[in-house]
């Protein structure tokens, strides 16, 4: 069941080709409008990780494009995937005495410290996207984000029928490239498709080599290109993110071989590129991500600032996604 703290996106799903079943510099950023009833306008200070790929980007564009519809004045901070420029952003939004802070945690660990400085200044904090590991978990209002491990699961469970469908029998050695060391979803997304392999594939799947390719293109093709030195009879690549695969398959290409016949690719996100390799058969199947996330931040935001039940409100929407997903037959999502 959902731990009411933490309000998990619904869109996740799977796509597939070929018939399977369909995953830190600082600027201000005004709108008109208002957030409301004529009461002064909402400020969020709001850290990004970085733009390290097309989901983020995604992501960033939903953040920005919510906060001017919802009448936000919106500070944001691009982190540059460092920590220590997400702290000092997040410093500088409590010296600035936002209404509230929003961020996407580069890493899991290290952010007691200046939470405890923001929980001091009486300045609410929603983490979005990604957890972080706390063991006073008064220190954040809420998590707004996706089910990483659950995707990590999907991501196993379409390997099988990928598999099936290319007619691969015995041994399967599979490749894995990590996000960025440390972050919620590389270590979620590897622990998920770990469950799944241990408990129905113990004996006939392997991750043969695992490594970070830091969510970018150019790590992933780097990476890749190293697998494929020291395991050229790689099967599988299991990639946590699409630009990771992308450019994995510009190595797999420089290397002679065919991504998606020769060396299956399973990707998570379901970015317009990874989409459009799914498309060319370069990628066999992508565990959806839905990086949309602004219009419910800034409703938890403007919740947070008037003072309503967060609780309250996230028991609406998981009662408003279970309407849906019996409406439109989607599979149903466990917590």
């Amino acid at each position: 069941m959902l731990n009411r703290r933490n309000f998990l996106t619904a869109a996740v799903g799977v796509a597939a080709a070929a018939g399977l079943s369909a995953c830190a510099k600082e600027d201000e950023g005004g709108s008109g409008g208002s957030s409301g009833g004529g009461s002064k306008k909402i400020t969020l200070g709001f850290s990004q990780v970085g733009s390290e790929s097309g989901w983020r980007s995604a992501n960033t564009d939903s953040v920005k494009s919510a906060a001017k519809e919802a009448g936000f004045n919106l500070k944001f901070s691009d982190a540059q995937q460092k920590q220590e420029n997400q702290i000092s952003a997040i410093r500088s939004f409590i010296a600035q005495k936002v209404d509230v802070i929003a961020f996407s945690p580069v890493k899991v660990t290290g952010w007691d410290a200046v939470l405890q400085e923001a929980k001091a200044a009486k300045i609410p904090v929603v983490l979005t996207d990604r957890s972080v590991e706390t063991k006073d978990e008064s220190l954040f209002v809420t998590l707004v984000g996706s089910d990483f491990t659950d995707e990590g699961r999907r991501a196993a469970k379409i390997l099988e029928k990928v598999l099936e469908k290319a007619g691969h029998k015995g041994k399967v050695k599979i490749a894995q490239l990590e996000g960025t060391t440390g972050s919620a979803p590389a270590i979620e997304r590897a622990k998920g498709f770990k469950e799944v392999m241990e408990a129905e594939h113990k004996d006939d799947w392997k991750i043969v080599v695992t490594q970070t390719g830091d969510f970018t293109r150019a790590g992933g093709k780097q990476v890749m290109a190293a697998f494929l030195q020291s395991n050229p009879d790689i099967d599988v690549l299991y990639a946590h993110n699409d630009d990771m695969a992308i450019g994995a398959i510009q190595a797999i290409e420089a290397a002679g071989k065919k991504p998606g016949k020769d060396i299956l690719i399973v990707s998570v996100d379901g970015v317009k590129d990874g989409f459009i390799a799914m498309s060319e058969g370069k990628i066999n199947a992508i565990v959806e991500c839905n990086p949309l996330l602004g219009p419910q931040l800034m409703e938890v935001v403007q919740t947070v600032k008037d003072g309503g039940s967060v609780e309250r409100w996230i028991k609406t929407k998981e009662s408003d996604f279970m309407q849906d997903q019996a409406k439109d037959a989607l599979p149903t999502r466990k917590y």
